[in-house]
């Protein structure tokens, strides 16, 4: 955790001294959730809720959070504009991730956050492709879920609420860290995945969830003895097939910096292994940690755009005519 917490501090002071300006503590805020650091807190020093009046009190302390961006949102396959694209690329994706990886009860959500060192310098899973112009390299992952099976879920995909999302969360490389790249529309990109309730155990998802033993209580934290890929936990899944939105973070300070990729296709887990994301604790009051997903946000004037497959499709018509920039541009 110390080292954890002098690698945030080192990211931060680059950003200062780099831009002659100091950092909010907002975004101190966002890399230490995001990175699976120490416990986050909001500006005025409280942890954020769940509940709706919680919610309804992020905006008071993060005005972004009030913004026309913000996500999750509502999807529908009938009203998501089809649009010809490159398919997601998942680079290093299979490759076993550097240890010591560090499993943590952030109070709000369970992180996992993945070390940057000099032997995966170069070698760190990125990602490229649909309308992304950069590549995004990986930064860590979280997950919402709910107290029963029908809801959990941050987006809602053809009015279903699925009872789990994995976020892995990725920075654009031409920002030297999560500090910075908030600042910017194109800083992040967020892969969300869905999952169902089966009858039998998942192999992907069980090597996290057979730590949560140890960190029931908030900000416990444990490292894990052995490693895995990410293709792990996301086997079966189409990635050829996807939505993409220009959005915000989920949780304060909801900085509209995201580009949101949501995959139609199911993960699966457990009726045990959901139970066990159950037995976490927020801290407070002995409150268990469910129900931790956003209220849907309004979607204006956005277009969520949907992968458009066509089999004699090569790529080349993205490049020649599409202005990756232009969010409202429609084939």
């Amino acid at each position: 955790m110390l080292q954890c917490t002098l690698q945030v501090i080192t990211a931060v002071s680059i950003v200062m001294s780099s831009s002659g300006s100091s950092v909010s503590v907002s975004a101190l805020l966002v890399v230490l959730l995001l990175i699976g650091g120490p416990p986050s807190h909001g500006v005025d020093g409280h942890r954020f809720g769940y509940s709706k009046p919680d919610q309804r009190r992020w905006s008071k302390a993060h005005q972004s959070c009030a913004g026309t961006h913000q996500s999750p949102i509502a999807i529908s396959s009938h009203r998501a504009v089809p649009l010809y694209m490159p398919a997601i690329e998942l680079v290093g994706y299979n490759n076993l991730l550097p240890g010591p990886m560090t499993v943590h009860n952030n109070g709000h959500s369970v992180s996992l956050a993945i070390p940057k060192t000099d032997a995966s310098v170069g070698k760190h899973p990125y990602v490229f492709g649909g309308k992304l112009q950069n590549e995004y390299e990986l930064e860590g992952l979280h997950f919402h879920w709910g107290d029963k099976n029908n809801r959990g879920a941050e987006h809602v995909l053809n009015d279903i609420r699925y009872p789990l999302e994995m976020h892995i969360i990725h920075r654009n490389k031409k920002y030297k860290n999560v500090a910075e790249a908030l600042g910017y529309s194109d800083g992040l990109t967020v892969l969300g995945f869905f999952y169902q309730v089966t009858e039998h155990d998942a192999p992907g998802i069980n090597t996290l969830v057979r730590s949560f033993g140890h960190i029931v209580d908030y900000d416990k934290t444990i490292q894990l003895n052995h490693t895995f890929t990410l293709q792990s936990l996301i086997d079966g899944i189409d990635m050829t097939r996807f939505y993409t939105y220009k959005g915000s973070l989920t949780t304060p300070p909801c900085s509209e910096a995201v580009t949101w990729i949501i995959f139609p296709d199911l993960l699966e887990l457990s009726v045990n292994q959901m139970k066990r994301f159950r037995t976490l604790d927020t801290g407070i009051h002995g409150s268990p940690m469910v129900d931790n997903y956003r209220a849907l946000q309004p979607i204006g004037n956005r277009r969520v755009f949907v992968r458009k497959v066509n089999s004699r499709y090569t790529g080349l018509e993205v490049f020649e005519g599409l202005h990756h920039s232009k969010w409202d541009w429609v084939h």
